[in-house]
């Protein structure tokens, strides 16, 4: 029975992938052991199955503690988020680069490279987006967070063709729908238009109702994390990375659908304050082909009523 590792089990997506590992299993079988990091946890998991370690992943002893059994997969969803790693660099590249390059060495020792999936962003794109993303288009990070996940996803392919793991990357979009307020989150606003007009709460969105950005559901998200640790690794690219296919979707076609779940008085909830600096940053995303990735089995939600019946599933 497989042992697995996940770091950032305590975040939005971590949590997801935690349920679901448990409650599924891993590719047909039922998980021995998952052994969880994070900086802190609400208190002991419930699952005898489930050893936490509360600390930063920048400690090494953590690291290697966290690696010292047998490991069959490894999730590396920790980071430092874009706005906090730009405020404090140092913090930033312990977490998003020095962490993740010692995981991978720290992975060195397992008598079998395990599967390695690294959650990379849509974030090593930048700025200055062309009309259409896909396979081909070059990174070109407009903040730190994005230049440390490109080098990550560098380094993930590295240490595989030097046997020291079976590595994946994904650049993960906008997942939704995450609970709380997103403070400090200038994409907050993704997320926080599923639980406002699904609670028939008004809401201020900081961008136009043509504003248009990728979205998938944090349970298409979970299921193309586990379908890369499960892909066959000689089907991969020489890079080990790839797009997250995701809907194109403007905030008013999100409005529509979710306004079609929930009532047409949900409609007239939502006011439009466009900001510029979100609306360039969140609101201007171009098309996505990744036909590259969808050949190997990843997918999005394929509707605007999928992408809203999963994201509120959590």
């Amino acid at each position: 029975m497989p042992q697995i590792l996940l770091t950032g089990a305590q975040g939005f997506v971590g949590r997801a992938l935690v349920a679901r590992l448990l409650r599924d299993g891993f590719h047909g079988q039922p998980v021995r052991r998952l052994t969880l990091m994070d900086v802190r946890f609400d208190g002991p998991h419930a699952d005898p199955r489930v050893v936490q370690i509360g600390g930063s992943l920048a400690q090494a002893e953590l690291r290697k503690s966290a690696c010292a059994e047998p490991l069959d997969a490894v999730f590396h969803l920790a980071s430092l988020p874009g706005g906090a790693a730009e405020r404090d660099y140092l913090l930033g590249r312990q977490i998003n680069l020095d962490a993740t390059l010692g995981l991978l060495e720290d992975l060195r020792g397992q008598a079998r490279p395990p599967r390695f999936v690294f959650a990379s962003t849509v974030a090593v794109y930048g700025e200055a987006l062309p009309q259409k993303v896909d396979a081909a288009t070059l990174p070109a990070p407009a903040l730190t967070y994005g230049a440390h996940k490109l080098i990550g996803e560098i380094l993930v392919a590295d240490a595989t063709r030097l046997g020291w793991v079976q590595g994946c990357s994904l650049r993960l979009p906008g997942v939704v729908a995450r609970p709380g307020d997103g403070a400090g989150m200038m994409s907050a606003f993704m997320s926080l238009l599923f639980w406002r007009l699904a609670a028939g709460e008004p809401l201020t969105v900081p961008v136009s109702p043509q504003g248009t950005a990728w979205w998938i559901s944090v349970g298409a998200c979970v299921d193309n994390l586990l379908h890369a640790a499960g892909v066959d690794p000689e089907r991969l690219n020489a890079r080990r990375s790839y797009q997250m296919p995701s809907l194109r979707l403007s905030v008013a076609e999100v409005v529509a659908g979710l306004v079609a779940r929930y009532g047409p008085d949900r409609q007239h909830l939502v006011r439009y304050a466009p900001d510029p600096l979100v609306e360039r940053l969140f609101g201007a995303y171009p098309a996505l082909e990744t036909a590259e990735a969808e050949a190997l089995g990843w997918a999005h939600d394929r509707s605007v009523s999928r992408l809203i019946a999963r994201a509120m599933e959590v």
